[in-house]
């Protein structure tokens, strides 16, 4: 009865002094995640068909720039460094797991010591009533072997939050690679449009350095006959030479975007196998943009935010349960001799023990109060980045939703210009041949119409480079 009363007094004071020790411990409450969006994107239908989910094989329809793009996924240098990460982060996972498994190690050691006559173990070893042929040898030796085990009791599982915030981190690692592979994708795409769009502006050059060409023969035979001057001459030869110095000006461009891509897909300069021809021809594919709510699970970087939070809630939660005691077990089982030929002799030889232990902080708690800190400003810097980044997506979306929408009408009205100034250009030379208009007239028309064309060009680039923002935006690329 007395033991049975013993026991409930020893329960009794573990629960007061748990008690107590909770009641130490500081408690920061962070508020929650702000994760509320509109429910449709400005001027759009509340559809849930999202171009997001479409894999980036079926949103690409040029092959060449599938093939361009399927390189880089193996190729690119920068991606392949974020896998190497992932690795890490994945292995920290196991090592985490790791912590909270008992440790059992395996042990042999030989030793040689030699103690002075004139202390306190030699004059003992030297008093023992032993057997001359068991006597402590001089220097003394001995030799052990055995196993040893150790476990610290995860009772307030700190080991284990730490385990599950190492997997946040590798999901969180995993949807960083998602997100850098929609980014690969769209860059590349940029870069292959750009290039076809220098191609165009190139080949514009070339057809209006024709037309400039063949003006200043006419002004040439004009001069011979008196009806214009040196200066409309010079004039002319001007503008050429302006315009073939534009001409390199572009093929360099053409150089350098090639190597761009080169350098996105892993591997040195060569050509970029592209279809340049009605480039301005190409129709553009509408874009389905579905219900902001979606962006919440088709944005790796949103996605990554969230994990990134999760692994700092846990790790709010490990930092707390330094406040509290930990619990360890250590025990081990062998054999220890100071001879070898006494090793197998048993039980003389056989060592055991058994032991657990409480440790806690008592006084001096800085550094866990700091750590517990730091752990609460990691979690709230972690809120407003995930909430950062659900507004950045829903901001990229809309500006590029606005901007293929603008950038339809500004086509429009550029085509049209384009077709008025190349008109002109035929009414200017008439004008000039039957000296109905000067010199200056047909250069400013023939200018207006190459500055026009190219215009027109840039336009359709930005139409086909804007599709591919709003897909980036929408989460596309990395399925």
């Amino acid at each position: 009865m007395k033991t049975i009363f013993k026991h409930k007094k020893s329960y009794i004071l573990l629960l007061v002094l748990v008690a107590f020790l909770q009641s130490c411990v500081p408690t920061k409450n962070i508020r929650e995640a702000n994760t509320t969006v509109p429910e449709v994107y400005k001027q759009q239908l509340n559809d849930t068909l999202n171009s997001g989910v479409v894999p980036w094989k079926d949103f690409f329809s040029d092959p060449y720039l599938s093939a361009l793009i399927d390189t880089a996924l193996v190729n690119n240098q920068e991606l392949n460094i974020v896998l190497q990460q992932i690795a890490v982060a994945k292995n920290e996972i196991k090592a985490r797991k790791g912590e909270y498994l008992p440790f059992v190690n395996y042990q042999a050691g030989a030793e040689v010591e030699k103690v002075g006559e004139f202390t306190r173990n030699g004059a003992v070893e030297g008093n023992l009533p032993i057997r001359e042929e068991e006597a402590f040898p001089d220097p003394l030796q001995n030799y052990t072997a055995g196993l040893f085990a150790s476990w610290e009791l995860d009772v307030w599982k700190k080991l284990r939050n730490s385990k599950k915030a190492a997997v946040m981190e590798y999901l969180a690692s995993m949807e960083g690679k998602n997100f850098m592979v929609t980014n690969l994708v769209a860059e590349i795409a940029d870069a292959y449009y750009e290039l076809i769009a220098l191609d165009n502006q190139l080949a514009i050059i070339e057809q209006n350095l024709e037309i400039q060409q063949n003006a200043l023969e006419i002004v040439k035979l004009q001069k011979q006959a008196a009806r214009a001057t040196e200066l409309a001459v010079k004039r002319f030869e001007a503008e050429v030479l302006k315009n073939r110095s534009g001409k390199y000006e572009v093929k360099q461009q053409i150089v350098e975007t090639e190597n761009r891509i080169n350098f996105l897909m892993g591997r040195q300069p060569m050509p970029i196998t592209r279809i340049s021809e009605s480039f301005l021809g190409t129709s553009i594919d509408a874009v389905s943009a579905g219900i902001p709510s979606q962006l919440l699970q088709n944005r790796p970087d949103i996605r990554r935010a969230e994990y990134e939070l999760a692994a700092s809630k846990l790790d709010v939660k490990a930092a707390r349960a330094n406040f509290y005691p930990s619990f360890g077990l250590k025990a081990g089982v062998g054999l220890e001799a100071f001879k070898p030929k006494f090793l197998t002799s048993t039980p003389e030889s056989l060592l055991y023990s058994l032991a657990g232990d409480v440790v806690g902080p008592l006084i001096n708690r800085n550094a866990i109060k700091a750590e517990y800190a730091n752990a609460n400003a990691k979690q709230l810097r972690a809120v407003f980045e995930y909430e950062k980044t659900i507004l950045n997506g829903y901001m990229e979306v809309t500006n590029e939703l606005s901007n293929i929408e603008n950038l339809k009408k500004n086509y429009e009205f550029k085509n049209e210009q384009v077709n008025a100034l190349t008109k002109s250009i035929e009414i200017s030379n008439q004008l000039f041949q039957s000296a109905r208009a000067d010199y200056m007239e047909v250069l400013l028309t023939q200018r207006d119409a190459l500055e026009s064309k190219i215009e027109l060009v840039e336009t359709k680039k930005e139409q086909m480079m804007a599709r591919i923002s709003v897909y980036r935006a929408l989460g596309g690329g990395w399925k």
